[in-house]
């Protein structure tokens, strides 16, 4: 009888042991997708900038800018050896300040930040610095000393935008503007539509509005439906100056589906999605002004790299807008990998190259 219930004993411990192995694994604390892979080619390096394990911190990670983002981000880290570990925030700060901490305790040999603000990171930066970990930031308010910051020329973006507006208004309209506060990037270029303003007598803002949300287009689309039924009439109002692509995106598909043919939208910011809404037969999405996404994330690694390697970047790095005019793009669908054939300026920048990187990307290929 006890040799029985030993060895009944025995094959209940065995199922439980096979099914605790089956059950998923939990993440890593603080990060919402998989590490990317080391390249084969350097793991046989000993290249002092190889194999370096990277971080990119988020804010939020939403619509197809981002993706593309992170896209350029690990591509440019893959093609110097490295890997990356995304955590991601939804757009909580204080979330995000925790993720920088555990970057930071998890030892990784550079970090990336996307967004976010100095009051909730400024700390965590300081942090890093002192544990000699490279930081480079990019559209976030962080100011620390040796911490360089890349923006994205918002000012001019915004003015390419506003300026398109005005011209195609001969100079009188009523505008919609969607914009958020409590971004680096939304404040600077607040600075440009308020001078626009100003300078523009005949342009008169008629609604304002905007938020970031988990579905920020989706959002917006039911924010502009309502913007719409208060001006019902053709003519109330001439554009919409989007300030962020997922606004773009909202304001878009509300003015298509209420059938008004007499708003057009101006925005900031480019993505395939984008320009599959812009290149549609009568879309009211006709200019916009933006850096290449996945080019903003190659650039950002180039410069932390750089760090890496010992040097000093300069403290503010802006990057090169390039504005998007529908009317300069072709009758078939194009992506953005396309689009430098049509748009003079955009995508494949060099910046951030050194003879250093060069050096160490051509040795891993």
């Amino acid at each position: 009888m006890k040799k029985q219930l030993s060895t009944l004993l025995l094959a209940i411990l065995l199922v439980s042991a096979f099914l605790v192995g089956c059950q998923p694994k939990s993440n890593t604390a603080a990060t919402d997708q998989k590490e990317s892979e080391t390249p084969k080619n350097a793991e046989k390096s000993d290249h002092p900038l190889a194999n370096k394990k990277i971080a990119l911190v988020m804010q939020q990670n939403l619509g197809t800018f981002s993706a593309q983002y992170i896209e350029g981000v690990k591509e440019q880290v893959e093609k110097f050896g490295g890997t990356v570990n995304v955590f991601t925030s939804e757009g909580d700060l204080a979330k995000m300040a925790s993720n920088l901490d555990a970057a930071i305790n998890q030892g990784f040999d550079g970090i990336l930040i996307d967004h976010g603000t100095k009051e909730a990171l400024n700390s965590g930066v300081e942090k890093a610095v002192e544990k000699g970990i490279p930081v480079i930031a990019f559209d976030a308010g962080i100011e620390v000393e040796g911490v360089p910051v890349l923006e994205q020329g918002d000012q001019k973006m915004a003015e390419m935008t506003l300026n398109k507006l005005g011209e195609d208004a001969n100079g009188e309209a009523n505008i919609v503007k969607i914009w958020v506060a409590g971004f680096a990037p939304m404040e600077r270029r607040q600075v440009a539509y308020e001078a626009f303003l100003k300078n523009n007598s005949g342009i008169k803002e008629i609604a304002a509005f905007g938020a970031a949300t988990a579905n920020t287009a989706l959002d917006t689309q039911a924010q502009m439906e309502a913007i719409l039924k208060q001006y019902p009439k053709e003519g109330q109002i001439t554009a919409v100056w989007a300030a962020w692509d997922e606004f773009a995106k909202g304001a878009v598909r509300a003015i298509e589906q209420a059938g008004r043919t007499d708003i057009k939208v101006y925005s900031i910011d480019m993505s395939d999605e984008d320009l599959q809404m812009i290149q549609k037969e009568n879309s009211p999405w006709v200019a916009s002004a933006a850096v290449d996404p996945k080019d903003i994330g190659r650039i950002q690694v180039r410069y932390l790299y750089q760090k890496i390697n010992g040097e000093n970047p300069e403290q503010k790095i802006v990057l090169n807008p390039v504005f998007v005019d529908k009317a300069n793009l072709p009758d078939q669908q194009v992506t953005t990998n396309e689009l430098s054939e049509y748009i003079k300026g955009w995508g494949a920048s060099e910046q951030g190259y050194n003879d250093a990187l060069k050096e160490l990307e051509e040795q891993l290929k």
